[in-house]
Order: C-alpha cells, then structure tokens, then sequence
C-alpha cells in the first residue's frame, strides 16, 4: 500500500515540478518517471530508518514528495533547464 502511495505521490509531483521548467527537457513522461523514482526511494529510505506506523506513512509521503522534487530538480540543473515563474 505504501507503494502504491509513493507512486501516485511522486508522478503528481515528478509532473508538477517538470511544468515548472520551460525549454528543451525530458518531457512529461520523463518527468513523471524521475518524479516516481525519488519518491520510492526517499519513502523506502524512511521505512529503513523505522518510521512505521500511521505516523510513518505521514512522514514517509512527505519525504517522498520532496525527494520526487529533488530528483526532477537536479535532472533539470545537471541538464541546463532554466527555472522561470510562470505568468498566468
């Protein structure tokens, strides 16, 4: 179950912060699966570390948010994606 979690959780914020960033990248798909990857490990991470528990899952899907976003993040940098505030 918690990797189902980590799953949704990491290509909604793998997409996200992929739409943040404008020029030639990896695409949506791209970005999803980076999203996804980040997320499974920081949550697997976070089990390992023993947070178990209704608590566990709070935290577990915080930490895979952030690490979706780290993954997608430092792809784009590593990779001369700029980042610009979208004006709507």
């Amino acid at each position: 179950m918690y990797l189902l979690a980590w799953i949704v959780i990491g290509a909604v914020v793998g997409w996200g912060t992929g739409r943040v960033f404008q020029g030639n990248g990896y695409g949506p798909f791209m970005d999803i699966l980076m999203g996804v990857g980040g997320a499974v490990v920081g949550g697997l991470l976070m089990r390992s570390a023993g947070f178990v528990g209704y608590g566990g899952t709070i935290i577990t899907a915080l930490v895979a948010m952030v690490g979706a976003a780290l993954v997608t993040v430092l792809a784009a940098y590593v990779n001369g994606r700029r980042v610009y505030a979208r004006q709507l």
